[in-house]
C-alpha cells in the first residue's frame, strides 16, 4: 500500500490544453460543389472492423463536402509521406476562413492535392478520388452522422462526429503478410502517428508479442465486409 501511495504522489495534475496522445494521421479526401477533389489532414480518428469513427471541426470544407455528398476516402500515409501532409497542415478548402482558423494562421487553398504533390486516382465506388501515394487506402460511406457538445454552450456546433462504413480497402503489395493478401503485416506497415501537434513513426520492432495476436484475424471479420462486395 505505502508502494502504490508513493508512486500515486509522484504523478503531477495536469490540464494540458489538448489529448492528442498518439492516433494515425488520415488524409481524407472528398468531393466539393464543382467537382474537384479536397484533401484534408486529421488525426481523430479511430476503427471498429470495417467501421470508422471521425472527429472533425464544423466549419471545414471536408464536413461541408461529407454531409453534402456522403462519401470521403481515408488515406493513411505512412512516414514517407510526411512531408506532403505537413505542406497541406496548414491549408483550408474553404475561401472565408472562420476567426478560430484565421487566428491559427491557416490559409484557403483551392488545390490541396497539387499542394501535397500527392496524386488524385479514381476510386471504385465513390466519387472522392484516392491518394495513390498513400500506403493504404479506404473508400467510406457516411452512415450516422452526431452532433458533439451539445451540452456545452462554448462549443455547441462546432464539432461534429461521422461513422463510416468501409466499402473498398486498397493496401500497397508490400505490407500485406506474406502469402495472405487480406491482413496487413503490423511488421511492414508504418503508419504516421500524430502526438501533440508533432508528427511521429512507429519503432521498427514491435514491444511485445501481444496475446491478442494469438486470435485469427478472420474471427473479427463482420457483415460489413460481406456487404462491401456489392457496392
Amino acid at each position: 500500500m505505502d508502494t502504490e501511495f508513493t508512486a500515486a504522489s509522484a504523478l503531477q495534475r495536469s490540464e494540458p490544453p489538448i489529448l492528442y496522445v498518439g492516433t494515425p494521421v488520415v488524409l481524407i479526401s472528398t468531393c466539393n460543389e464543382d467537382g474537384s477533389p479536397n484533401l484534408a489532414p486529421m488525426s481523430s480518428a479511430f476503427w471498429l472492423g470495417w467501421r470508422a469513427v471521425l472527429g472533425l471541426d464544423r466549419s471545414s470544407k471536408t464536413v461541408a463536402n461529407i454531409i453534402r455528398t456522403n462519401q470521403c476516402v481515408l488515406n493513411l500515409p505512412s512516414v514517407e509521406q510526411v512531408d506532403a501532409v505537413d505542406r497541406i497542415a496548414l491549408t483550408t478548402g474553404s475561401e472565408l476562413l472562420p476567426p478560430h482558423k484565421a487566428a491559427r494562421g491557416y490559409r484557403f487553398e483551392k488545390d490541396k492535392f497539387g499542394t501535397a504533390g500527392l496524386t488524385p486516382i479514381a476510386s471504385e465506388t465513390i466519387d472522392p478520388p484516392r491518394a495513390r501515394e498513400c500506403p493504404i487506402q479506404m473508400e467510406a460511406v457516411v452512415e450516422h452522422t452526431y452532433e458533439m457538445s451539445e451540452n456545452d454552450p462554448a462549443f455547441r456546433g462546432r464539432r461534429i462526429l461521422f461513422e463510416l462504413r468501409i466499402q473498398r480497402v486498397f493496401a500497397e503489395p508490400s505490407i500485406l503478410a506474406d502469402g495472405d493478401p487480406n491482413k496487413i503485416d503490423p511488421d511492414k506497415w508504418r503508419p504516421l502517428i500524430m502526438s501533440f501537434q508533432k508528427f511521429f513513426g512507429l519503432a521498427d520492432r514491435q514491444a511485445l508479442a501481444s496475446r491478442l495476436s494469438q486470435i485469427p484475424e478472420a474471427l473479427y471479420k463482420s457483415v460489413d465486409i460481406e456487404r462491401s462486395r456489392s457496392a
